[in-house]
């Protein structure tokens, strides 16, 4: 009789980056595989210190790692559960984050495991059935190029963010942060509205006529003289050439008949994606890459109890497509449209630049219509699966088909034009509408207009136009130049985007980004110090180092000792600029001294004070018009109380401080008096006076014998006496109900 141990399967470990993928994994493998949740990344650089060193000497580099806060635990776990199996897969996203985070979860289960060999990295771009087997069929090893490529932008970003930082701190001021492709972005923003400050509007008129051709009416624009293009540039010309026009006959005088067929846009990768939900659904970008990652994840279907995932990974530079996937589309929609909406051969989509590590965003299965799926998900999740579904299937549906008619109308020496647009196959667009689209729905030319035909003149008018300045940047349009210019990654925009937000250094008015004074001072002051480093050119040149090290043709070691190189000269090189605060021409003279006026930073905020200082000490409030230019705001009326100042006799003054407004002496700075509320109790610890004090998140009470003597009330105070004790105030505690509740701050007593 055999032995239980004998018969009994051995288990097998898979490691992944998120939890939710638990559920969905462990219903295609079975009891034989243990799953595991890193819950993303285990290990870091220290938090603490730089943590890379560069050996000249030997050229090389190398990095520091510690475990994560809170992480220890997580590790801990997924070692035991890998001493009990004979196989590990580290099964992390396929992209180079996921990558170092496979290399970092292995190095710890080699630890406790005899046989490295065991270890094995999958990756799968869909959380499938067949793909998870076929990526257990194909396992390999950690792809150490694609976790230098990770080092390599950890290293830059590390480097930029510790050695740039503080000087925004001493120009600036604290708190502030530099990032090596965020601060390009910053730039760009910058960049846009020095353009819309500086736009000089160009006037040009344009010339419509409205034509009869016996109980029809058409619209025809003037657009040659003598056969030459016209170009009306004020209300003069407009005006002679009107005058001519209604003189003048008309007569078609030639009509140009043609067939125009449209193509359907590629399958969404990252940023297309982000662009196209941001534009048609109204999501930002964090949202839209949360609901994406929980369509990869899975959600449950008709089974509550089972999540199935819906789309493939949502992290991609890649428009392919797998031939699985077009094989399945093409039968979908021969089945679903008829033949007539399917191609003789299948679309191809290539993009040159960027990665191409899996494929493009798509539905897994293409027969989950979205109206299935509809009756389960989120509202958020049925419209993100809706709009990748359609893009598509319509990527591999048939042209559309317009037909297109130019007529050409000779008024005497004028020719004019009107153009119309007929869809006659709608082909992708049964499915799909892609915002350029809305150009194609054109006015129809009536039959009656025919080669020869004489036209009756109903009105002439001009029309006065004038050139518009570039439109500022929306989180969708911003990504877009991004990409084009070859600047970050899928797995980077989103953090760009919330950064640049988050310091403070773009405004957002109407969704689009405006650079706030903070933002203008930190990009041009980084551009100063770091001209080499903070340019879009480099930035982008640095995106491909990056991922010719993902693919082998290149080492860290080349990129990372050459970008040092010239980061350290830029940093000796700063000498005199890190002297004196920064600050940005107001382009106005002190109304005092005359000397220029510049926008400073103080711990209040931005302010406009005297270039002169401290000869002169002149400061304003501010604000910009809407063609950017800096007009002085009237100081608000000084509002004095009727509290005496203690220490000279004055009557205090309301002002306004980095955490709202207090009561000061109005002396300053000979006096430097400033009111505290006190409560009527003194400290119970120390017996010193507890006083009001203010804070970043708000108001609090606190012994005056403080750092000696901490303690705090983090709350209101009700001064009424305690029943139980010597204490003559309450605290006021809110309720979650939103009721209060008094309690004693006498330390065991209940009262």
């Amino acid at each position: 009789m055999a032995r239980k141990s004998d018969t009994a399967p051995e288990l097998k470990l898979l490691v992944v980056e998120s939890p939710a993928k638990i559920k969905t994994i462990s219903k295609f493998l079975g009891k034989d595989f243990v799953i595991a949740a890193t819950f993303g990344h285990v290990k870091d650089l220290p938090e603490n210190k730089l943590g890379i060193d560069l050996d000249e000497k030997k050229k090389s580099i190398s990095f520091e790692y510690v475990v994560i806060k809170d992480k220890e635990k997580v590790i801990n776990e997924i070692c035991k559960k890998a001493q009990k199996c004979s196989e590990i897969y580290l099964a992390s996203d396929p992209d180079r984050e996921g990558e170092i985070i496979s290399w970092h979860i292995g190095q710890e289960i080699e630890r406790v495991m005899k046989d490295k060999a065991t270890i094995h990295r999958i990756v799968f771009n869909e959380i499938t059935k067949k793909a998870v087997e076929k990526a257990i069929e194909n396992k390999s090893i950690v792809d150490i190029d694609k976790v230098a490529a990770q080092q390599s932008r950890r290293a830059l970003d590390r480097w930029v963010g510790y050695e740039v930082s503080p000087i925004l701190w001493k120009k600036i001021g604290k708190g502030l942060s530099a990032g090596r492709v965020q601060s390009v972005a910053l730039l760009l923003v910058c960049n846009r509205e020095e353009e819309i400050q500086s736009f000089k509007p160009v006037e040009s008129w344009s010339i419509q006529a409205l034509l009869g051709a016996g109980s029809d009416e058409v619209e025809a624009e003037a657009f040659k003289q003598n056969g030459k293009a016209l170009s009306i540039k004020n209300k003069e010309q407009a005006d002679k050439i009107l005058a001519d026009l209604k003189k003048a006959s008309y007569v078609v005088d030639d009509i140009i008949e043609k067939e125009r067929l449209k193509n359907p846009a590629a399958p969404f990768m990252t940023s297309t994606l982000q662009q196209d939900a941001y534009n048609k659904l109204g999501f930002p970008v964090e949202r839209t890459m949360q609901t994406a990652q929980k369509l990869y994840e899975g959600i449950p279907l008709s089974d509550k109890s089972t999540p199935e995932a819906l789309i493939t990974y949502m992290r991609t530079d890649s428009t392919r497509i797998a031939d699985s996937a077009i094989d399945d589309v093409r039968s979908f929609i021969s089945k679903e449209f008829g033949e007539k909406y399917l191609p003789k051969k299948a679309q191809v989509y290539e993009k040159k630049s960027g990665q191409d590590a899996h494929e493009a965003i798509r539905p897994i299965d293409v027969s989950l219509h979205p109206s299935f799926v509809a009756k389960y998900a989120t509202p958020e999740q049925a419209k993100l699966y809706d709009l990748i579904w359609k893009r598509f299937v319509a990527c591999q549906m048939a042209q559309a088909l317009f037909f297109q008619r130019t007529v050409h109308i000779k008024a005497d020496s004028y020719l004019l034009k009107l153009t119309g647009s007929t869809l006659m196959f709608d082909g992708f667009l049964k499915v799909y509408l892609v915002e350029e689209d809305d150009a194609d729905k054109s006015k129809i030319i009536p039959r009656s207009i025919v080669k020869g035909l004489a036209l009756d003149l109903k009105n002439v008018a001009g029309k006065q136009h004038f050139t518009q300045p570039p439109a500022r940047y929306t989180e969708a349009t911003l990504i877009k130049e991004l990409e084009k210019k070859g600047i970050g990654r899928p797995s980077t925009y989103v953090a760009i985007m919330l950064t640049i937000q988050k310091r403070k250094y773009v405004t957002r008015e109407k969704k689009r980004f405006i650079p706030s004074e903070l933002g203008r001072a930190v990009s041009a002051l980084l551009v100063e110090c770091f001209p080499d480093i903070f340019n879009v050119t480099f930035t982008a040149s640095m995106e491909e180092d990056l991922d010719k090290i993902a693919e082998g043709d290149k080492t860290k070691e080349e990129l990372l000792f050459s970008f040092y190189k010239k980061f350290s000269a830029d940093m000796e090189a700063l000498g005199e600029v890190k002297r004196g605060r920064a600050s940005i021409p107001a382009n106005l003279d002190c109304p005092e001294c005359e000397t220029p006026l510049s926008i400073k930073f103080g711990k209040t905020g931005e302010f406009v004070g005297c270039s002169g200082y401290p000869e002169c000490k002149f400061t304003s409030n501010f604000k910009r018009s809407e063609d950017g230019l800096v007009e002085l705001v009237a100081a608000a009326e000084v509002v004095v109380s009727d509290i005496e100042c203690p220490q000279c006799g004055k009557n205090l003054v309301y002002k306004r401080g980095r955490y709202g407004e207090f009561l000061a002496c109005p002396g300053y700075p000979e006096c430097k008096y400033i009111y505290q509320e006190t409560l009527k109790m003194p400290c119970p610890k120390c017996s010193k006076k507890v006083t009001q004090r203010s804070w970043k998140k708000g108001k609090f009470w606190g012994c005056a014998g403080y750092p000696d003597c901490k303690f705090a009330i983090f709350g209101e105070v009700e001064e009424t006496p305690c029943k139980k004790c010597d204490a003559l105030y309450h605290v006021v505690n809110k309720q979650r109900d939103g009721t209060t509740k008094l309690s004693c701050p006498t330390q065991g007593c209940k009262g």
